[in-house]
């Protein structure tokens, strides 16, 4: 064989030999398994398992409870009975600021950090899975968790609500004005699509914290301590407009949409404010995983 042929046969056998390994590399950490390792966490199984029974025991809470005092001015716990709708809302409500903040969290800052505190992360990476990779493929399974919960949350209470109070026509806090549950209920899905959007700051800096620490309560905790310490700040009035940064500023934006006239203002902010935070803190989160020693 010539020397030509012979670089060319050569050249031909390392591109075959480039294209095999990043074949292999592209088949590393299927999601498929990372879904189902996630699945099989007893944490994912005990927090959908409470996200699930939450609606019922706030069923029989209701049933067991004496009926609420007539008052001029109407919250949602007040009007919780009215109706499967009614019920959804005030489930949605008062576990938007902990609960789901709590399991969007865990998700998103067991994730990687876990894996730093058994030593498994430095054998994933050797495998070989590159960062990036390892990074997405966590992020996805870890965002599509947190998804699940956010969504699973007010649909079992849609049902439970349903189930024990009937389905009836929405009535409104404050004023007590009502809606008919065929206007409402496609409304409805802008409810859950915006906590979806406005847990995504919790779901960004758990990743983070993930990523820069091996203890997965230091990551989950310190994203629950953001949503405390933003939802102390907004209660000072002294700081103004200042507060509309706040990453939980707009999380009751959501209400405008159970209102007689959709309002878009509130809910368009948040939003923004939401996935402008996500963007940045997944940024660094990749930026300090890619210099991250795992070895140490």
């Amino acid at each position: 064989m010539s020397g030509p042929a012979r670089t060319g046969a050569r050249e031909t056998a390392a591109g075959n030999g480039a294209g095999r390994v990043t074949g292999a590399v592209r088949g590393t950490l299927p999601l498929r398994v990372e879904f189902v390792r996630q699945f099989r966490r007893r944490r994912t199984l005990v927090m959908f398992g409470l996200l699930l029974a939450l609606p019922w025991i706030l069923v029989a809470a209701f049933a067991l409870g004496p009926a609420p005092a007539q008052q001029s001015t109407l919250r949602l716990s007040d009007l919780a009975t009215q109706g499967g709708l009614n019920f959804a809302a005030f489930v949605l409500s008062v576990s938007a600021t902990l609960l789901l903040v709590v399991a969007v969290a865990l998700f998103c800052g067991d994730t990687v950090a876990s894996e730093a505190s058994w030593s498994s992360l430095r054998y994933l990476l050797a495998a070989p899975v590159p960062r990036d990779r390892l990074l997405r493929q966590k992020l996805v399974v870890a965002l599509a968790y947190s998804a699940t919960a956010v969504v699973a949350l007010p649909l079992m209470a849609l049902l439970a609500g349903t189930v024990a109070f009937g389905w009836n026509d929405i009535r409104l806090p404050g004023t007590g004005e009502t809606i008919a549950a065929a206007t409402v209920l496609p409304r409805f899905g802008i409810v859950v699509g915006y906590a979806l959007v406005s847990q995504l700051v919790v779901a960004a800096l758990a990743f983070l914290l993930s990523v820069s620490t091996d203890s997965p309560l230091g990551a989950v905790g310190g994203a629950v301590g953001l949503v405390i310490v933003s939802n102390i700040l907004q209660a000072v009035e002294a700081l103004g407009v200042v507060r509309e940064f706040l990453p939980t500023f707009w999380n009751t934006a959501w209400l405008d949409a159970l209102a007689p006239e959709l309002d878009w203002s509130g809910m368009t902010k948040g939003a923004s404010l939401s996935v402008t935070y996500a963007a940045v803190l997944v940024a660094l989160a990749f930026r300090r995983f890619r210099r991250k020693d795992v070895v140490s």
